[in-house]
């Protein structure tokens, strides 16, 4: 007997010293009497859920006498929480005491004890930022993967839906979840999936999806176009699921990887499917047309303004008419630089001054730069529409990608002219043809290999059938 209490006396040392116990303020561990048997249990106190756990505990010091052999006994007699398991491996119970379990260990009993009593501070179910819609669910995905879980089963109510659990990260131990239909998703990219997350070898995945999406994605520092899609909307994400695709889930963030991830899915968006197909189709048209003109609009309109006399006269109306001093090459560049400076000030400027925000730039940028002949009007006009167009796109990621190239495009007219067009827009066609996707059978897919019903789908709002959901 006295063997036994010096090993439970070795244990509680241990799990004292790597749950940091005395050392952090938030781990909690606390002694208890068990039916005369001594007893420990350690939990994170901003996770316990409080009404639970003395439930709980109230039930296991009213018992007088304690005859277990073992934790599964105690467990299938005197536990009533309906998440709990017996774990043997220290180092698995440690870490789900930081998932947020409660740990229970019991003199002369092998193992310990994991109870779910937790509870994380959570905001509420709403609507993202960004992809609202006029029509349709107004709910949104949060930081809790449980939750976001729930939101999925609450669309999908079949067994086929499967939610794997896996973790990353050799310090953050990173909660991730693969999601698919089973029968509907192709199991080989499942499979590989499966096997590039539990690959993953760094040490923290502070940045969520970001980080799970570089640490499985192909080497490919020169290409800026994006290789996932990410979604907030649990109906894109339901949808996404019910035509086979993947969802990573990765915990304490709101937006889902969906994969695989080609360049023309980027041309969805919600709304098309909550209008009937034939506005639908048309907004998607829309849109697409709307991308390629702020790839093409303002590397075009330079390169005819750049030498008037080689203009037709049906075109002079595209000329500047007043003097400017500033080269058009750099007024560009500078307006280019301008809409991004004022998006990040943007993101760190408070509500309350967000209106005199944007007086100022308007007043300060426009105006003042027009009358100082450091920028002519033209310049500001055919910004200001790229700058617009690029809020259709759905995606940050691609529109970034696209002003880059859009950048380029620029400098290299400035160098060849209608050389440097033809060489940058191919080199964008190089670009956007050997972008490797992470999973899937490639990035111009179905264009390349060429599937025509796949193909027709993407650029054709179809009505909803039995087929194709």
């Amino acid at each position: 007997m006295k063997a036994e209490k010096t090993g439970f006396d070795r244990h509680i040392a241990v799990l004292d010293e790597k749950l940091g116990v005395g050392r952090s303020f938030d781990i909690v561990g606390r002694m208890l009497s068990i039916g005369g048997r001594r007893a420990k249990i350690w939990v994170v106190n901003g996770y316990a859920q409080d009404a639970l756990l003395e439930r709980i505990l109230s039930a296991w010091t009213a018992v007088e006498t304690l005859d277990v052999p073992d934790l599964q006994t105690f467990l299938e007699r005197y536990v009533t929480a309906c998440d709990a398991s017996v774990e043997t491996d220290w180092n698995k119970a440690v870490t789900a005491v930081f998932a947020g379990k409660t740990l229970l260990i019991i003199d002369g009993c092998r193992g310990g004890l994991l109870l779910e009593a937790k509870q994380f501070p959570l905001r509420s179910v709403e609507e993202p930022d960004t992809s609202k819609v006029l029509r349709g669910s107004h709910d949104g995905f949060g930081e809790n993967i449980m939750k976001n879980a729930a939101l999925l089963r609450r669309r999908i109510r079949t067994p086929e839906l499967t939610l794997e659990r896996l973790a990353a990260g050799e310090r953050s131990k990173t909660d991730i979840a693969l999601c698919y239909l089973e029968g509907k998703a192709d199991a080989a990219l499942v499979e590989e999936l499966r096997q590039k997350i539990n690959a993953i070898d760094v040490r923290s995945l502070a940045m969520g999806q970001e980080s799970v999406a570089e640490a499985i994605a192909p080497r490919q520092w020169y290409s800026p176009f994006p290789k996932v899609r990410y979604t907030e909307r649990p109906d894109v994400a339901a949808a996404s699921l019910m035509e086979g695709d993947v969802l990573v889930m990765i915990d304490n963030t709101p937006a889902v990887m969906i994969l695989p991830t080609t360049f023309f899915r980027f041309a969805e968006e919600i709304n098309d499917y909550y209008f009937p197909p034939l506005v639908g189709s048309y907004l998607q048209l829309v849109r697409i047309v709307v991308l390629v003109m702020t790839v093409f609009i303002t590397p075009l309109w330079y390169l005819l303004v750049k030498d008037p006399g080689r203009l037709h006269e049906n075109l002079h109306f595209l000329l500047i008419q007043d003097d400017y001093y500033v080269p058009l090459i750099v007024q560009l560049l500078l307006v280019e630089l301008i809409v991004d400076l004022l998006k990040l000030a943007s993101l760190n400027t408070p509500n309350a001054l967000s209106s005199s925000f944007s007086m100022l730039g308007a007043l300060i940028l426009g105006d003042f730069a027009v009358q100082s002949r450091w920028l002519v009007p033209e310049v500001l006009v055919y910004m200001a529409f790229v700058a617009i167009a690029n809020y259709a796109q759905p995606s940050y990621e691609m529109g970034y990608a696209f002003k880059l190239c859009r950048m380029a495009l620029l400098v290299l007219i400035w160098l060849a002219d209608w050389w440097g067009f033809a060489l940058g827009v191919a080199g964008i066609l190089l670009l956007i043809g050997t972008t490797k996707p992470l999973v899937g059978k490639g990035y111009l897919y179905p264009l390349i290999p060429f599937n025509a019903r796949d193909m027709k789908t993407l650029l054709h709002r179809r009505p909803i059938s039995r087929d194709n959901t």
